[in-house]
């Protein structure tokens, strides 16, 4: 049972309040379902309602909390009070992915859950909300463009509806569109005010007429007067015609549309209205004539304009179209012409024929493209003008007695001057001056035309007789080809010829003759006995029995070559071989069957031809090379040998890669053949293919040979280290022994022989020299004894060589972690990753706070050292000045025995010390002698000589002897001061291992000493002759003073 409670109303930004309507299940055992109003695009922290009040839940006491589980994007909670309110995202309606399709305003809503947390998180409750959202008027209605366009036709009946584009609006309700108003355009009939045509408006449209028939101009002829409640509650927009519209008195009409919203304050938009008249078809096409005449030659090539009719319509658009069709029209008017159906352009589609057709009648019918069309006619005359296209033709015929068959006719050479041998008849299709015929016989020839008729006759048809005009010779002409011309008289002229072969008899006067003195031909040798190596033909002059010619051989060759008498074809009677003859010349007779016989001869030379019938032979049958790998792409890697016996084209041989490579390629010319890549021994080390010669015969003869190729190794590859990774390390407690095995680089090279020969060393990260590789097994060991200072990461760069020449490298880091275990292994992991971004010239070893540490220590012992230090020079200096005082003769030494022992020398600041030209220091009279003093043993003992070694404190510092013997005194290096008081101090006990504190003071020559000490320590001061400089790295905080350190 749903039981609803009404929180209130809270004031909003918009509507100025929200509607909270929770509902909540009054069974005890079900969740309560919260269900609240509110208004979209409120500010945030707008109050929606109390959660807590809703659900009787009693707040205040903090054991009972709220959290929002569900809706956060839009809501949020107060978790002590229970108070719903907006987020800080905007709510839009029209936005929400659940409303889009929703049109009811009550069914867009956000769900959200809100959980009861009891005390401690004892209890947990989940109840289930809904917040309805509200639409607000923030959306303006708008068209779907800016410029509406409606089509209406004229001469519409008075009244007919048009539907106008709607308008849309995002927003529902009575914040939806509530009405349209049409503006009328400047200056229409109906005044100057628009028309508002709300739902109830359905009043005709003032103006324009009283009936809307007068004037037919103004707006009023079409104005919408109401509007339409469509089926899903919609307004629809009418466009109503109220008066008769003319489109050739207006064709156009613009209009303003306005449409408002029902909201407060109401929102609207408007667009343009443009009313467009369109035409029907009321107007018949007229053609400009009723008859078109023309004149068209005839033979127009296709495509010749004749004509264009032309016709007008009144009406636009596909009424005032038209289209030109052929109306009352004969199949060859059809044929012959073609009409331009668009432009109305009459030309010619074949050629037409004057001699078929003079004269072309027909109609053409204009018809607009309306519904239903309308047409009008036309008569089109075509007169077809003659024109020369008509050749003469000429006919030959026999005459009398003498033969004449297929153009040729049979004259004996002892004909009578003036014979007629033939009957010529021209004529001419053409009228007129086309068709009158002038005929003539062009050449040289013996013969001419005469006319058959003395009598005018038709002029398109003449006829002539051919007579010889002149005696025939067979012996010096025995054909003639007779070509009569006939030439028309139409400009231009035609013509045409034909032509009649006269055959004139002979008589045996004239012997065989040769066409070439010498007859030299190519027979190819194999042959097969009786085949035809030639044919040799002699002519003769004659004819009958006299031009009867019988052929013979030379006996030199008989046996060898035959010949037929008759048709002249030589023939080989054995099988030629070039190898052994390769040239035969004999004569050949020609001899006549006349009384009395005549004969001729010519020269026939056989050249034997050679075949290919040896095969292409290799040197050798398996060509080995060897070459190195890395050889440039096109190099040579060997060369073949190839001969064949043959000769010419025979022997042109041409050689190729067998297998399908792409890797060799050969030439030709020498055999020479050519890697395309480079060799990579490591991916092949042995080619293996053949090589094929293969001739230019027909057909080919080939032979093949093996080429092996070996590939010789270089130096060409980098070791490969498989393991360890970078990215590894290797766990190494401190206890470990002497020898302990710590990792094993692993590391192969592609190359082969003593290129693969790897050698493994340490290059870096070993200060302490706490491990060691073996050069051949890569194993790494340790060889030191971890101490304190060891504790940490250790990088090990390990360089692994090879044996060729040059050494190829590859650096491998081999991290070892000393510790008792790993007990973060994160730490050591970041260590790594830092390892790999830090330059392989700086160690990673050990802690390297130890060493900070170590050096502060030393740097507090030294400064303690320092301050016991001046005070002792100061203890030392007054015991000085008081012995002086009593005994002034007790030492003496150099030239200044009658100064002060410490007193410190005056300077010239502004004098420096003198160089010599080679960069060498000039004399100095104070610093003639100088001995080096070794460090005090320890335990307080002294070394026995200047020169002993310290074997047992390497850090001590360790000093030679220059110029001086071993009864000098034993005070430390001087120290040059600029200050007016002695500075000088004695120090007791030995300095701190790694730290030699050096000072120098102007001292008389016998006690002038130089420190040749350790300068590589962190905290060792470099001095010189006249200054001291501190390396120290914390010498920016804490500079000492400079002092003398007594070692004894």
């Amino acid at each position: 049972m749903l039981r609803m409670r009404t929180a209130g109303w809270a004031r909003g930004w918009c509507l100025g309040c929200c509607l909270l309507l929770p509902l909540s299940l009054s069974l005890a055992a079900a969740k309560q379902l919260l269900r609240y109003r509110l208004a979209e695009e409120g500010p945030a922290d707008v109050r929606i309602g109390n959660v807590a009040s809703d659900l009787g839940i009693v707040t205040g006491s903090g054991e009972v909390t709220f959290s929002l589980e569900s809706g956060s994007e839009y809501l949020k909670i107060d978790n002590l009070t229970g108070e719903l309110s907006t987020s800080e995202r905007r709510i839009d309606r029209e936005k929400l992915p659940q409303c889009q399709m929703i049109f009811d305003e009550n069914e867009c809503f956000l769900d959200f859950e809100v959980s009861v947390i009891g005390p401690s998180q004892s209890w947990v409750d989940l109840f289930e909300g809904r917040v309805i959202v509200l639409d607000i008027n923030d959306n303006t209605p708008t068209f779907p463009s800016p410029v509406l366009t409606l089509t209406v036709e004229e001469n519409r009946p008075v009244g007919t509806l048009y539907l106008l584009p709607t308008a849309t609006d995002r927003d529902f309700g009575r914040n939806g569109i509530e009405r349209y108003e049409l503006l009328q355009e400047p200056g229409g009939g109906g005044g100057g005010e628009g028309r508002r045509a709300g739902a109830a408006d359905s009043a005709p449209y003032p103006g324009g007429g009283g009936n809307g028939a007068s004037g037919g101009g103004g707006a009023a002829a079409a104005a919408p007067s109401g509007v339409a409640d469509t089926p899903d509650g919609e307004k629809q927009p009418q466009l109503i015609v109220k008066g008769a519209l003319d489109r050739e008195q207006r064709d156009s009409y613009e209009l303003t549309l306005r449409v408002r919203d029902g909201g407060d304050p109401p929102r609207s938009s408007q667009a343009i209205l443009r009313v467009l008249i369109t035409d029907v078809n009321d107007n018949s096409p007229r053609f400009e004539k009723s008859v078109y005449e023309a004149d068209l030659a005839e033979n127009s090539a296709p495509g010749t304009p004749i004509l264009q009719l032309r016709a007008a319509d009144l009406d636009v658009g596909v009424n005032g179209q038209i289209e030109y069709v052929f109306g009352a029209a004969t199949e060859s008017v059809r044929r012959l012409l073609r009409l331009d159906e668009t432009s109305g352009w009459l030309s010619v589609l074949h050629r037409i024929d004057r001699e078929e057709v003079s004269q072309l009648r027909f109609t053409v019918m204009a018809r607009d493209r309306g519904q239903p069309p309308k047409t009008d006619k036309a008569t089109v005359v075509l007169l077809i003008k003659d024109e020369n296209d008509n050749v003469p033709s000429i006919e030959i015929r026999k005459i009398g007695r003498i033969p004449l068959k297929d153009g040729v006719a049979h004259v004996a050479e002892d004909v009578l001057v003036d014979t007629p041998i033939a009957l010529v008849q021209v004529s001419d299709r053409d009228q007129g001056e086309n068709g009158v015929v002038t005929c003539t016989v062009v050449g040289d020839v013996p013969f001419q035309l005469k006319p058959a008729s003395d009598s005018e006759g038709d002029q398109n048809k003449k006829k002539y007789f051919l007579h010889t005009s002149a005696p025939l010779d067979y012996e010096a002409t025995r054909e003639f080809n007779v070509v009569i011309v006939a030439v028309d008289s139409g400009s231009p002229s035609l013509s045409s010829n034909n032509s009649l072969v006269v055959k004139v008899g002979d008589t045996n006067d004239n012997p065989p003759v040769f066409d070439r003195s010498v007859v030299e031909v190519y027979f190819p040798e194999n042959n097969i006995p009786g085949e035809r190596v030639a044919t040799v033909l002699a002519s003769d002059a004659d004819s009958g029995k006299n031009a009867e010619i019988a052929y013979s051989l030379d006996s030199s060759v008989v046996g060898t070559f035959a010949i037929d008498p008759d048709s002249g074809d030589i023939l080989v009677n054995t099988v030629l071989d070039r190898e052994q003859t390769d040239r035969y010349e004999f004569k050949v007779s020609a001899k006549d069957k006349g009384v009395p016989a005549l004969q001729g001869s010519t020269t026939v030379i056989v050249q034997v031809a050679d075949r290919n019938d040896n095969d292409p032979k290799f040197m050798q049958d398996v060509f080995t090379f060897y070459v190195k790998e890395n050889l440039q792409p096109n190099s040579p890697v060997g060369m073949v040998t190839v001969m064949d016996a043959d000769k010419g084209r025979n022997a042109e041989m041409s050689l190729y890669i067998e297998e399908n490579s792409n890797i060799f390629s050969i030439e030709n010319d020498t055999g020479t053949i050519y890697s395309t890549v480079s060799f990579d021994r490591e991916h092949q080390t042995t080619y293996t293919f053949r090589v094929k010669a293969v001739d230019g015969g027909d057909p080919p003869r080939s032979a093949t040979a093996t080429v092996s190729l070996f590939v010789m190794d270089e130096n060409d590859n980098a070791p490969t280290v498989t393991l360890p990774r970078n990215l590894s390390y290797t766990l190494l407690p401190p206890s470990s022994n002497v020898r302990t095995v710590v990792a094993t680089v692993l590391a192969t090279d592609s190359d082969d022989g003593i290129n693969a020969d790897l050698n493994y060393s340490i290059v870096g990260g070993n200060p302490f020299k706490l491990f060691e590789i073996d050069p051949t097994s890569g194993v790494v060991s340790l060889v030191g004894k971890l101490t304190q200072k060891h504790y940490g990461l250790h990088r090990l760069v390990v360089q692994v060589n090879d044996s060729g020449q040059p050494s190829q490298s590859t650096t491998a880091l081999v991290h070892v972690f000393v510790n008792e275990s790993v007990s973060n292994a994160t730490v050591i992991d970041s260590q790594i990753a830092r390892s790999l971004h830090t330059p392989l010239t700086q160690d990673i070893a050990g802690d390297p706070s130890y060493e900070i540490s170590k050096q502060r220590l030393s740097i507090v012992i030294g400064v303690v050292a320092g301050i016991m230090t001046v005070i002792l020079i100061i203890l030392i200096v007054v015991m000085a000045r008081y012995c002086r005082s009593k005994n002034k003769n007790g030492y003496e030494a150099g030239k200044k025995d009658h100064e002060d022992f410490f007193t410190p020398q005056q300077h010239d600041k502004s004098k420096k010390p003198k160089k010599d030209k080679k960069n060498k220091k000039s004399k100095q009279p104070l610093y003639s002698s100088i001995v080096t003093v070794e460090a005090s043993k320890p335990n307080g003992q002294r070394y026995d000589s200047v020169n002993e070694k310290l074997s047992d404190s390497p850090s001590m510092g360790r000093y030679r002897s220059v110029n001086g013997g071993p009864g000098s005194p034993d005070l430390a290096r001087h120290y040059k001061s600029s200050s007016p008081l002695p500075t000088v101090q004695l120090h007791p006990q030995s300095p701190t291992a790694g730290k030699k504190h050096q000072a120098v003071q102007d001292l008389p020559p016998a006690n002038t000493f130089v420190g040749a000490g350790d300068n590589i320590s962190i905290g060792s001061d470099h001095c010189s002759e006249y200054s001291c400089q501190t390396n120290n790295k914390y010498s920016k905080q804490m500079r000492p003073p400079p002092y003398i350190t007594v070692f004894g």
